[in-house]
């Protein structure tokens, strides 16, 4: 059985929200069972917001995730917020810029916010975000069906520019 739950968070206005529902969406295409739930507070831009995927080959009961197995987490607020409850063994993603003290040793620090401003643009951190998720989770969802949905959410005209920061990330986990 398949069954991976994902919590992506950071702060409002990141596109941590079109990160998930893109990859609840390549879940769907490659053949999965997928739902995507978001919270963030009442400060939307600015506060903490998290976006919550699961993905499994079996329906899917009950739609919040309880023990992410994978947790990205692009600030220091998100982090201490949303970070306690990840499953023993489970893959910790934070920005490598982040002052978290009570990051974990194992924690994959990536540089996703530098990245992003590399490629043009930190707007597209949720899609340099997505890649560092999609080469995580290869073994599952081929990145064609990422890219694919990727280009059907992003604004037109943009989805060079996304595929582009969604390839840096990506490659950075290979």
């Amino acid at each position: 059985m398949i069954r991976k739950e994902i919590r992506l968070s950071g702060s409002g206005g990141q596109g941590i929200i079109l990160a998930a529902v893109t990859l609840a969406d390549a879940a769907l295409e490659a053949g999965f069972y997928g739902v995507q739930t978001q919270s963030y507070g009442p400060e939307a831009r600015g506060g903490a917001s998290k976006a919550e995927v699961i993905i499994s080959d079996q329906p899917i009961d009950y739609p919040k995730v309880t023990t992410p197995d994978i947790v990205l987490a692009l600030t220091a607020q998100a982090y201490a917020k949303y970070c306690d409850d990840i499953n023993p063994g489970g893959t910790m993603i934070v920005e490598e810029s982040l002052s978290a003290d009570d990051c974990p040793e194992s924690a994959l620090r990536v540089p996703i916010l530098g990245t992003a401003r590399e490629v043009g643009k930190e707007i597209v951190a949720n899609m340099v975000s997505l890649g560092v998720l999609a080469a995580t989770l290869k073994k599952h969802i081929d990145k064609e069906f990422i890219e694919k949905s990727i280009s059907k959410r992003v604004p037109p005209g943009t989805e060079e520019l996304n595929i582009r920061a969604f390839q840096k990330g990506y490659d950075m986990i290979q």
